[in-house]
């Protein structure tokens, strides 16, 4: 599992590289990140997922820090 994980952290710095280096080219711009969400929030699906997106990750790394599960007291029968 582990080299699974370091995998593909290497995928993502190689896949980040390839994209500062694309940019870079004069024939073949990346287009600003601002016209990128214009054009993927200009319909109501997107927006949707992005809203449960942003939800679920508030849940598992905010609330879920915070709320501890209770703690159910264990009556164990003395021996005598």
């Amino acid at each position: 599992m582990r080299d699974a994980t370091i995998a593909v952290y290497l995928l993502c710095l190689v896949a980040a590289l390839l994209l500062v280096v694309a940019a870079q080219l004069p024939a073949r711009g990346v287009a600003p990140l601002t016209e990128l969400l214009d054009a993927v929030l200009a319909e109501r699906a997107p927006r949707f997922v992005l809203v449960l997106f942003w939800w679920w990750l508030g849940w598992h790394f905010l609330v879920g820090q915070t709320v501890d599960p209770p703690v159910l007291a264990m009556v164990v029968p003395s021996a005598g």
